[in-house]
């Protein structure tokens, strides 16, 4: 085995704090995992892990340890980037990141495409709808949707997202329609909520006449998937404030109905977040590029229209 794959997944089982969960992220098994550091203990005759049956935790040597490993393996991903750049022939993995509804609808069809156009790069793609921590999750590129807040990270903006409150018919024919934002916090109306630890959709932030405003909305569903909530609203069980491109199929055809078009959601920012770092891989790059102009058109295709969006760098 090589001593560089051991250092890679000693740094990934010191992060995730789990032999299971590095080895998912290195493509290996546990026990592939447990031996390669046992290799590592064994050369460097130390011990870098407390095992019990519930948990591994750092010793000191293995503190110490994972402090010189991450610039190794820093240099090295800078230097492959470098020869790689020089090159014209980018090489290597992208760990990609992104909420479900975009992930689906944008980043997934576009991959194939990217990927028969760069046949040497990899694209490993995870989709969750909670906060995924690019840094200790150790992610490439981050799609986020939404109010995107300060960072450490450098942002691409992609597009300016309209976003839309709607109900079925069924739900407006039972509960009526809502005739201003109050109506929400009425208790007369169910607001169908996007909900994880860390979610910031228990509160809907409207365009009012005197500017943004939160609104504290509550309902009987909630779930961690935006998809979920669509079927619910379709089903007539609530209200949804969604991107209007992942409901657009939706509210021309009537099964959902705009509501509260006078005050409605602020947009929703579509970006894509990456981490400083003094050499770029061009992979990554060209990721970036790649997946920019590709979610912009599948956008202008979901809602069928040829309305341009601004991008940003940050």
């Amino acid at each position: 085995m090589s001593y560089l794959e051991n250092i890679k997944v000693f740094v990934r089982v010191f992060e995730l704090g789990s032999l299971s969960a590095a080895g998912r992220d290195q493509r290996v098994s546990p026990a592939v995992a447990s031996n390669r550091i046992r290799e590592l203990e064994k050369y460097l005759g130390v011990r870098l892990f407390n095992r019990t049956t519930r948990k591994l935790t750092p010793t000191e040597h293995g503190r110490v340890f994972y402090d010189g490993t991450v610039k190794v393996l820093e240099a090295v991903r800078e230097a492959e980037a470098a020869v790689a750049d020089i090159s014209g022939n980018p090489k290597g993995v992208i760990h990609v990141t992104a909420p479900l509804g975009i992930g689906k609808r944008l980043i997934a069809p576009l991959i194939p495409e990217f990927q028969n156009t760069y046949p040497d790069v990899q694209v490993r793609l995870r989709l969750s709808d909670r906060h995924v921590d690019i840094t200790t999750e150790a992610m490439d590129v981050a799609f986020r949707l939404g109010i995107i807040e300060d960072s450490n990270l450098r942002m691409r903006g992609l597009m300016q997202c309209r976003r839309v409150i709607c109900a079925a018919p069924e739900y407006i024919e039972k509960r009526g329609a809502p005739a201003q934002a109050e109506d929400l916090l009425s208790g007369d109306h169910n607001c169908l909520l996007l909900r994880f630890p860390g979610s910031k959709e228990f509160y809907w932030t409207l365009q009012m006449p005197g500017g943004p405003t939160r609104f504290e909305v509550k309902g009987q569903f909630d779930s961690d998937d935006g998809d979920v909530l669509i079927e619910w609203a379709l089903q007539g069980h609530g209200i949804i404030n969604r991107p209007e491109f992942e409901i657009a199929d939706h509210l021309r055809a009537g099964r959902l109905v705009p509501l509260l078009q006078d005050t409605p959601p602020v947009d929703a920012q579509l970006a894509c977040l990456y981490p400083h770092k003094r050499f770029q891989g061009p992979k990554v790059r060209l990721f970036i590029e790649f997946a920019a102009q590709r979610c912009q058109d599948q956008i202008r295709k979901l809602l069928g229209s040829d309305a341009a969006g601004k991008s940003t760098d940050q």
